[in-house]
């Protein structure tokens, strides 16, 4: 049944589990979801004129939620020097996250080693007096070095994620400590829920892995009593299949989620099987036939068909994912490959299609039925 995302948020929030894992593709709603759930848990105060103030929308440290999603990205962007081309920095803006995160729970030398640690010991990251910007450099090991460097998309997101988790354990470290009384700070006492929204754009899959078993790890570590439902309770949302995955398998007690958006604007918040891994393939797999069975198919119904038969061909051993079809009848390109890349590739917007045409509904709709013949491996000759 469709619902609101703050109708889902409200569900999220009556569950009691410790973690809650939420796949769902990009452009479904995850951002969206973060901010609506984080204004349910610790809805803005209004100000002396009545009007919600934003001035503490960002100060987890007085929040009952902390969360990592695209707008915690968004305080960061670079300034490349376009003038002389030398002095390339990465800018923070002017915030209550990173002014609590790095001056005053002093992270940063914690979050430098983290960023190290997934990408380069030599890719030193250093933070000006002010915690305003952020310059880096290449440290050779030969007494050289590379200034002012302009890391890539991927390293950047590696290191705004590295100083949210570097606060992270900060955080799990002081409330694991049961007598508030004996904690180091009572910053914490109040927080109720972490959310994390998709930490993994850009990563290679090694450092993927290794930072989702990090994060399950640390998420493991955290105190929470399932009887008295204390402690702090994650959710995190990703359209990564390899990273859900992961965290699929490390935290095999979380309650697990797909969320989906319908043709109306509405969505709809799925619950997934524990007894069985989530599988990308087989998720496309069964959107696919249930567009063909109810034929409400839409263009981006071809997009997951190459999809499907892209990550299948790599897998079964064919260079080309348009081996997998059924035969061309001695045609230089493939009809249905040619229909594929058509709705899903369109180079020029004089190609660009809005309806599906009945016939290739009719095609799609067959070549999603022998899906199952197509997944033939290629043997080895003898």
């Amino acid at each position: 049944m469709s619902q609101t995302l703050t109708e889902i948020a409200e569900t999220l929030k009556a569950n009691e589990k410790k973690v809650q894992l939420i796949y769902a593709f990009n452009g479904s709603g995850k951002t969206r979801l973060s901010r609506e759930f984080k204004d349910l848990i610790a809805p803005k105060q209004p100000d002396a004129d009545g009007q919600d103030d934003d001035q503490d929308d960002d100060q987890p440290a007085r929040s009952k939620i902390l969360y990592y999603n695209a707008f915690t990205e968004d305080l960061f962007y670079w300034d490349n020097d376009l003038k002389d081309d030398t002095e390339r920095k990465l800018i923070i803006q002017p915030n209550a996250y990173t002014q609590w995160a790095l001056v005053e729970q002093g992270q940063d030398q914690n979050a430098v080693g983290h960023f190290q640690r997934y990408t380069n010991d030599k890719l030193t990251p250093r933070f000006n007096p002010a915690f305003s910007e952020v310059a880096f450099s290449f440290e050779r090991g030969d007494d050289q070095q590379t200034n002012n460097i302009k890391i890539s998309k991927g390293e950047e997101s590696n290191f705004i994620w590295s100083i949210f988790y570097a606060v992270l354990e900060e955080v799990i470290g002081v409330l694991n400590v049961a007598d508030p009384d004996d904690r180091e700070t009572n910053d914490f006492d109040d927080l109720e829920y972490i959310f994390i929204d998709d930490p993994v754009s850009s990563l290679d899959e090694n450092h993927l892995i290794q930072l989702a078993i990090d994060l399950a790890a640390l998420i493991k570590k955290s105190y929470f009593d399932p009887d008295s439902k204390q402690g702090i309770k994650f959710i995190i949302s990703t359209h990564n299949p390899l990273f859900y995955n992961v965290l699929f398998n490390e935290l095999n007690k979380a309650k697990k989620f797909m969320l989906a958006k319908d043709e109306n604007g509405g969505y709809d918040l799925r619950t997934q099987k524990n007894d069985s891994p989530f599988a990308y393939h087989l998720f496309i797999k069964e959107e696919l036939e249930r567009a063909v069975e109810t034929g409400d198919i839409k263009k981006y119904h071809f997009n997951f068909l190459r999809n499907l038969l892209e990550k299948t061909s790599t897998f079964v051993g064919y260079e080309k994912w348009g081996d997998l079809l059924p035969e061309n009848n001695g045609e230089q390109e493939n009809p249905y490959a040619r229909m594929i890349n058509l709705y899903s590739h369109s180079k020029h917007s004089s190609e660009e299609i809005t309806e599906v045409k009945d016939d290739h509904k009719r095609t799609l709709g067959f070549l999603v039925r022998n899906l199952d013949e197509m997944y033939r491996i290629k043997m080895k000759a003898e």
